[in-house]
C-alpha cells in the first residue's frame, strides 16, 4: 500500500517536496514511480527509482530541478521539486512496479498506486 503526501499551493520558482510511504511486502525488487495528471489530460511519468540500487530515472521535463530519493528504513521515497513552474499543477501519484527500466515511463506497468497528491503552482 502505497500513501502520498506533500502537495499543496505554492508560487512559481517555489518548492514542493512529495513523500511516498510504502507499507506491506519488502520493496527489494521494485522500482517506485512518480506520475502526474493535469486536468484533461493523460498520466505522466515524472521520475523512477529502483528501491535496490538507487538507479534513478527523469522526465526531460523535470530534469534539473526535480530529484527522487528514498529511505530505506522508514520505506518512503521523496520527491523534491525546485523551481516550480505553472505547467507542474497536477495531481502526483506514486506507484511501484518491478517492470524493466525501459519500461518505467509507462503508467500500465505499474501494480499499485497510492491516492495522489495535488501540487498547484500560480504564476
Amino acid at each position: 500500500q502505497l500513501q502520498a503526501s506533500g502537495g499543496g499551493l505554492v508560487q512559481a520558482g517555489g518548492s514542493l517536496r512529495l513523500s511516498c510511504a510504502a507499507s506491506g511486502r519488502t520493496l527489494n525488487s521494485y522500482t517506485l514511480g512518480w506520475f502526474r495528471q493535469a486536468p484533461g489530460k493523460e498520466r505522466e511519468f515524472v521520475s523512477a527509482i529502483r528501491w535496490s540500487g538507487g538507479t534513478t530515472r527523469y522526465a526531460d521535463s523535470v530534469k534539473g530541478r526535480f530529484t527522487i530519493s528514498k529511505d530505506t528504513a522508514k520505506n518512503t521515497v521523496f520527491l523534491q521539486m525546485n523551481s516550480l513552474k505553472p505547467e507542474d499543477t497536477a495531481v502526483y501519484y506514486c506507484g511501484k512496479t518491478r517492470i524493466v527500466w525501459s519500461e518505467w515511463i509507462n503508467h500500465k506497468q505499474y501494480d499499485a498506486w497510492g491516492q495522489g497528491t495535488l501540487g498547484t503552482v500560480s504564476s
